[in-house]
């Protein structure tokens, strides 16, 4: 077996058991836009790979992970909520959300395991990051509407109360 892919496959671990221990921290917080918006952000400096040239993909690459990424990110749509707690707006805690993030760890290290030796690593790695890119924009773009909607309720609150009050 290659020692490249070994090497890939314990990092991304790593970086998935991180994941899970930042987003179960995270949950304990409010939530809010910059919050939402920011991690897709400092996640597209990964788009720098593709200066070099063994990472650079095809067509079908770019639109088979992305079309993958799209699907996975329905998983993660359906087990992200918001609600309000103590006047605040914080993400509801799914224990789906810990099985999904390893089941797609597990689904990565097979078909790195499957597709290692027919991809070459550094196209392999640009197309996980195109696949992790297609699931992160469309799941953060709905998590942006859902707290928008979440926080215009929240005012409508805090303005039927206060108008209570004023009465």
């Amino acid at each position: 077996m290659n020692a490249m892919l070994i090497i890939t496959t314990v990092g991304a671990a790593f970086m998935a058991l991180a994941t899970i221990f930042i987003r179960m921290k995270a949950i304990k917080k409010p939530a809010n836009i910059k919050k939402i918006i920011l991690p897709p952000v400092f996640m597209s400096t990964g788009f720098l790979m593709f200066i070099y040239e063994p990472a650079r993909l095809n067509i079908s690459q770019i639109l088979e992970a992305l079309s993958v990424g799209i699907l996975f990110s329905f998983l993660l749509i359906k087990t992200s909520s918001f609600e309000i707690r103590d006047n605040d707006i914080y993400m509801k805690r799914s224990k789906a959300f810990v099985f999904i993030l390893f089941a797609l760890l597990i689904a990565r290290v097979i078909f790195k395991l499957l597709m290692g030796d027919v991809i070459n690593v550094e196209e392999l790695a640009g197309m996980f990051f195109i696949l992790a890119y297609g699931m992160i924009i469309p799941w953060r773009i709905f998590m942006f509407i859902q707290f928008k909607k979440i926080e215009k309720k929240k005012l409508l609150a805090e303005k039927s109360e206060s108008a209570i009050f004023r009465s």
